[in-house]
């Protein structure tokens, strides 16, 4: 597999995603930043669930830094991209866009901790998926 500096994923908007106007509600953009970060991680071979049950992990959101550029209306193909910009012992930090064909939409920058499952407290990235997450890393 050689270096991945992006990950896309695509969303279509559902008519449960807007207001009444058609317009995306603003909480649903971190959901849609939530699944791409969810699909990135399973596309390096580490699901969620397992990761909580036999590594006794979790990767939750510490911060996050959210800029609404555009609306997203109903109906919508948008896509999610996703850039690991920096990886610490505990902490991951990335860099999401939300765009419709050309259109910037949404940007964000989302800190993501690893903690354990039990206690919720910072631990450290296990070397397996700290290699993985690695190779995708880009400056």
């Amino acid at each position: 597999m050689g270096t991945m500096t992006q990950f896309d994923w695509p969303v279509r908007v559902y008519y449960e995603d807007t207001d009444g106007g058609g317009v995306v509600y603003h909480a649903n953009y971190l959901k849609f930043m939530e699944r791409a970060r969810t699909e990135w991680l399973r596309s390096l071979g580490f699901e969620q669930t397992e990761l909580k049950s036999q590594m006794r992990i979790m990767f939750v959101v510490r911060a996050l830094t959210l800029q609404y550029l555009r609306p997203a209306n109903f109906d919508d193909a948008l896509m999610v991209a996703t850039r690991l910009t920096r990886t610490g012992r505990s902490l991951l930090q990335f860099e999401q866009t939300i765009q419709r064909d050309d259109t910037l939409l949404t940007q964000a920058t989302v800190e993501v901790a690893c903690i354990d499952a039990e206690h919720f407290k910072p631990v450290t990235i296990p070397t397996p998926i700290r290699n993985a997450m690695q190779m995708t890393e880009s400056a």
